[in-house]
C-alpha cells in the first residue's frame, strides 16, 4: 500500500491552513484506507491492470474532491462511512480522469504527484484499462448499501457523478480542451471549460453531501452555488501556478498549455487580474456558506486555502 501523504503545500502560518490542514490529512488517510480495502492486490493476469489502478489512487494527492464530500456531509449530519463511501467514489473517478489526461493522446504528461505518470510506469494500454477500471468501479462503490441505505438516494448519487464525468461535465470539457479552435477561446469560452472539465465534479462533491443528507432545496442551492465558485477560482488559481512554479514544485509538468498555444485564465486576464477574479470568486462562495452559520466554517477556511496553495 502506498504510503505517501497530502502536501497541502500553503503557508503553514496562515490561518486559513490552522486545523485544516490536520483535517485534510485525516480525511485523505480515511479515503486512502477504503481504497485499499475496496483495490486488494489481485494475482495472475489482470493483476497488472489493478496494481496500475492502486498506483494511481493510492498515490496521495490532496484529496480535495472527496473532502469535500465529507465535509458537506457533515453540514447534514450524515453517518461518516456513508460520506466516506461516496467521497472514494468521486475519487476514483478524478483518479481515473488523470491517468487519461497524462496520456500521450491527451496532455502528453510523464510526472504526476512527483512521479512517473501511470502510462510510464506500466504502459499505454495498461494505463487506458486502468482509468476504466477506475471509471467503472466507482459506480460499484457508489451504488453499496454502504453509501447509503436508502437506494433511491443511491440512485441520485450515481445519476449525478454520472452527470459530472460524463459527456456534460468532464468528458465533454476534455473534448473541448483538445480541439482544434482551443487556441482561440475567449474568457466565457475558458469559463465555460472549466466548469466541465474541472468544475463539474468539484460540484457533485459538495451537492454529494446534501443529496446524502436529503438537504432542502436551498441549502442545497447554496452549496452548487459554493461549489462553482470554488472550482473556478481552483482553476484560475492552477493556470498561475503552472504559470509561476516549476515541475519540481507542482511535481508536475508547468508551461504545457502555454507552450500549445491553449488559452488559459493567465494569458487572457494576466497574473494580476487573474488572482484578482479568484479572490472575488473565493469571496462569493464563502458568502453562499452563510445560510449555515459556523457549521461551515470549514468550507470556508477550505476555499481561503485554496487560493494560497502552491501545488
Amino acid at each position: 500500500m502506498a504510503t505517501s501523504q497530502p502536501n497541502p503545500s500553503t503557508r503553514a502560518d496562515s490561518p486559513h491552513a490552522r486545523g485544516l490542514v490536520e483535517r485534510l490529512a485525516e480525511r485523505a488517510r480515511a479515503v486512502t484506507r477504503r481504497l485499499d480495502q475496496i483495490l486488494p492486490p489481485v494475482s495472475g493476469s489482470r493483476g497488472r491492470v489493478v496494481e496500475a489502478m492502486r498506483y494511481s489512487a493510492l498515490s496521495g494527492g490532496k484529496r480535495l474532491r472527496p473532502f469535500l464530500v465529507m465535509e458537506s456531509a457533515d453540514l447534514f449530519d450524515v453517518a461518516p462511512d456513508n460520506a466516506l463511501q461516496c467521497a472514494v467514489a468521486v475519487e476514483m473517478i478524478h483518479c481515473y480522469s488523470l491517468i487519461h489526461d497524462d496520456l500521450p493522446a491527451m496532455d502528453d504528461s510523464d510526472l504526476r504527484r512527483g512521479r512517473p505518470t501511470v502510462h510510464e510506469a506500466f504502459d499505454d494500454a495498461t494505463a487506458i484499462l486502468a482509468g476504466d477500471g477506475l471509471l467503472t468501479e466507482a459506480f460499484a462503490v457508489l451504488a453499496d448499501p454502504r453509501c447509503h441505505p436508502d437506494a433511491a438516494v443511491r440512485g441520485e448519487l450515481v445519476a449525478g457523478l454520472a452527470a459530472a464525468a460524463g459527456t456534460a461535465g468532464m468528458v465533454g470539457g476534455q473534448m473541448i480542451d483538445i480541439a482544434p479552435e482551443r487556441g482561440e477561446l475567449d474568457l466565457p469560452g475558458i469559463t465555460n471549460l472549466q466548469a466541465l472539465k474541472t468544475g463539474a465534479l468539484i460540484t457533485f462533491s459538495c451537492e454529494a453531501g446534501a443529496i446524502l443528507g436529503r438537504a432542502e432545496p436551498r441549502a442545497r442551492q447554496a452549496l452548487v452555488g459554493y461549489a462553482r465558485d470554488l472550482g473556478l477560482a481552483f482553476q484560475i488559481v492552477d493556470d498561475l501556478l503552472d504559470f509561476q512554479s516549476t515541475p519540481e514544485e507542482l511535481g508536475k509538468p508547468t508551461g504545457q498549455d502555454e507552450a500549445a498555444g491553449k488559452a488559459t485564465f493567465v494569458g487572457l486576464l494576466g497574473p494580476d487580474c487573474a488572482r484578482a477574479k479568484a479572490q472575488d470568486l473565493i469571496d462569493s462562495a464563502c458568502a453562499r456558506l452563510d445560510i449555515f452559520s459556523e457549521k461551515a466554517d470549514l468550507l470556508k477556511r477550505t476555499a481561503r486555502f485554496v487560493l494560497e496553495r502552491r501545488s
